[in-house]
């Protein structure tokens, strides 16, 4: 196993994978571990294994076994707990020959074997939370983990009788460096940057309602919009057909990999509430309507909304409310309404939080390492 130069200070596991709501959080805490000088390593799953960039890419990847069982048939579940108990062995092995300090869990599926080895190994385990709903791996886990990391102050299903600290959603860096900037300008004659997030799976409901209330927008605005739409792959070209007679600029794709740009000059987003989405948007300071994935385990995502609209920094509007007439008129009001998106933008600032990666370092190294 490849290691970091500093071997003067001990390993910590991190587990992760799947989307980018588990992973992104787990990228920034190794770049902040890694500044303290800590040896780092990532158990995930074959989805995940040397696929990653940025701080995750650079250290090492060890590939288990896992599987989710939620809303699968009977013999998927059976499958899944096989590989989810191979998964357990090969972790544990991991752990009892590396002797990590702790192990940090960041949820999901991809996270459970590594995270269930450490405790069967003895290993203090560390939980992060992402969402304001715990999630059901995370659920089952914290009953018995040394310490719970938390993303905002109320978080459901939370067990009773576990130390837990608020430490927030760690963002990277770079994220964070946008909300340290200003909100863009927006002059008579600058362009409106309008950013659409999907999540990882694209929300085809965007690419129905958004082009169509952009089509219907008054002729003023609808030429001022830039346009920058994340969707499903391979529904690019479909996509930005529908814009294709409205006038306005507009890039489509699969995914950008230049996100803090792109938050730094983009005066409002159409994004899914996962809690990765939310809380980079409310460190960047970017004003917000938040479309909650219906189907989300527990509803999550309309929990995590509900906070965004709480502090008046975003809109939240139901999927089966987000028609395109009733877009049309929100960004009509609010593109014709620089003061209430500056506003908007300075409480989303208030309601992130920015050092995130660096309270959940610190939690770590005052209830774990300081006591070996």
């Amino acid at each position: 196993m490849k290691r970091t130069k500093n071997k003067q200070k001990p390993l910590i596991i991190l587990t992760a994978g799947g989307t980018g709501g588990h992973v992104y959080p787990a990228e920034a805490l190794a770049e902040e571990l890694e500044a303290r000088g800590y040896r780092l390593a990532l158990i995930t799953d074959a989805r995940g294994k040397d696929n990653y960039k940025g701080k995750l890419g650079e250290i090492s990847n060890i590939a288990v076994w896992s599987g989710g069982i939620v809303g699968k048939s009977k013999l998927f579940k059976l499958k899944s707990l096989f590989k989810t108990c191979i998964g357990i062995m090969q972790a544990g092995y991991v752990l009892i020959k590396d002797k990590p300090a702790c192990v940090v869990g960041f949820g999901g599926y991809a996270s459970f074997p590594a995270s269930m080895a450490a405790l069967l190994a003895g290993v203090d385990l560390v939980l992060h939370e992402q969402n304001s709903v715990m999630s059901r791996t995370n659920r089952f886990l914290s009953k018995y983990a040394t310490l719970i990391a938390q993303s905002f102050k109320k978080t459901k299903f939370a067990p009773a009788g576990v130390k837990s600290v608020l430490t927030g959603m760690p963002v990277r860096a770079n994220i964070v460096t946008v909300g340290e900037g200003s909100y863009p300008e927006l002059g008579q004659k600058d362009k409106m940057q309008l950013l659409i997030l999907g999540g990882s799976q694209g929300a085809k409901v965007f690419g129905e309602v958004v082009p169509e209330a952009v089509k219907n927008l008054d002729e003023k605005i609808r030429k001022r919009l830039k346009i920058f739409q994340q969707c499903r792959k391979g529904d690019e070209d479909l996509i930005a057909g529908a814009y294709a007679a409205c006038g306005a600029e507009v890039e489509v794709k699969h995914f950008f990999d230049n996100m803090a740009d792109l938050y730094s000059q983009t005066h409002l987003i159409i994004s899914r509430a996962g809690a990765s989405s939310v809380s980079e948007i409310a460190v960047a300071g970017v004003p917000s309507i938040l479309v909650p994935l219906p189907i989300a385990a527990d509803d999550h995502q309309t929990s995590n909304a509900q906070e965004i609209a709480d502090a008046k920094a975003g809109l939240l509007i139901k999927q089966n409310e987000f028609t395109a007439e009733k877009l049309k008129a929100v960004l009509e009001d609010l593109f014709c309404n620089y003061d209430k998106l500056k506003q908007m933008s300075d409480r989303a600032k208030k309601a992130g939080i920015k050092d995130a990666a660096k309270r959940l370092a610190d939690a770590i190294e005052k209830n774990i390492l300081a006591k070996r």
